[in-house]
């Protein structure tokens, strides 16, 4: 008997909101090109706005809003063309960060978040620097950016970016940051569609081009009307509530090691087995119909040790038996009961 498929891996992409699927079909159903000056092409244009509009209301969000066709491309641009010269990142940041700007300074991680010493070492070069610090850590769940450390890049004539693509169901941005990222398949909407929200088009160099000529390509108008419901949702559309995924923690805390650097999100716990490795509960929970990862989906199929773990200071044996269990919007009560039963199961 094939078990019933519990997915629990909403951190490396979460199944489409059914309101998202709906507002996809209105976009193709009055496709056409937004930047063309015709009438389906101004009707078109019109939907883009009103999602642009929209997108920002369902976030609080007071600037201006860039679509992209995901949380990388929107990472490249802030890191490409944001007008301060130099960079500074977190150590555990994702790796579409350190691609961008290898040679971008590492600020140290201390406590789960960037070392307050080490950042103002680094902001104490008189040109001012982009510092892009993660709004939750995608394998381990530690809230990452704090607003101390918001006013403290801002007190050294910094700007600050937030990759906010790990948000989960609360969906409060940081106060005070300057650019923040989104990934639509992270929040309930679908792949190729992001945003950049930047507190103002005069802290980016512009390329030409569409979005205000700050990103060139065709507008995704379906994928942004799909974006905006899919974040009107908000929390209301999870299955679970806060207190649930608490209890959920708090259920497993004694039956494994919960590897919880600093202040913890409710939707990403990270667990390490005191026995199997980490490619060998996957396999075993795998089987049991149980679909979890080991660290980031962009880097899950290597062999290496975790960056982002070791960045976190866990050691390499504890970081070689460590799971991530992601929760999100179609996740119910039983799919975490189901979930602690399996790991009782394993490690009985």
């Amino acid at each position: 008997m094939t078990p019933t498929p519990v997915y629990l891996d909403h951190a490396a992409t979460s199944p489409l909101l059914p309101a998202a699927a709906a507002a996809m079909a209105q976009g193709f159903a009055q496709w056409a090109n937004p930047s063309s000056p015709h009438r389906p092409g101004r009707a078109a244009r019109a939907l883009l706005e009103q999602a642009r509009a929209r997108i920002a209301a369902a976030l609080g969000w007071p600037g201006e809003v860039i679509l992209t066709s995901g949380a990388s491309e929107a990472l490249a641009i802030a890191l490409t063309r944001a007008k301060a010269p130099r960079r500074v990142i977190s150590a555990v940041e994702h790796d579409a960060v350190l691609r961008v700007v290898p040679e971008a300074a590492l600020l140290p991680i201390s406590a789960g978040g960037p070392d307050p010493a080490a950042l103002a070492a680094a902001l104490a070069d008189p040109a001012p620097a982009l510092v892009a610090v993660q709004h939750t850590n995608s394998e381990t769940g530690t809230r990452v950016l704090t607003r101390a450390l918001i006013e403290q890049v801002h007190g050294a004539g910094g700007l600050v970016l937030c990759d906010a693509a790990q948000i989960g169901p609360a969906r409060v941005l940081p106060d005070g940051a300057d650019m923040v990222v989104l990934s639509g398949h992270k929040l309930g909407g679908p792949v190729g569609i992001g945003a950049l929200l930047v507190r103002d088009y005069a802290l980016l160099h512009p390329s030409g081009g569409q979005e205000r000529g700050y990103r060139g390509g065709t507008e995704n108008l379906p994928g942004a009307l799909a974006l905006a419901a899919a974040l009107e949702q908000g929390p209301a559309a999870w299955q679970t509530t806060e207190a649930q995924r608490q209890a959920f923690r708090a259920e497993l805390a004694p039956l494994a090691d919960c590897v919880a650097p600093g202040e913890q999100a409710s939707h990403i716990v990270a667990l390490a087995s005191p026995r199997h490795s980490a490619h060998s509960l996957l396999i075993r929970l795998d089987g049991l119909g149980i679909a979890v990862s080991a660290g980031s989906a962009c880097s899950s199929g290597s062999l290496k040790p975790s960056r982002v773990l070791a960045g976190f200071g866990i050691d390499p044996d504890r970081a070689k038996r460590t799971i991530r269990v992601s929760i999100g919007w179609s996740t119910t009560p039983d799919d975490l009961a189901a979930f602690v039963a399996a790991w009782q199961g394993l490690h009985g």
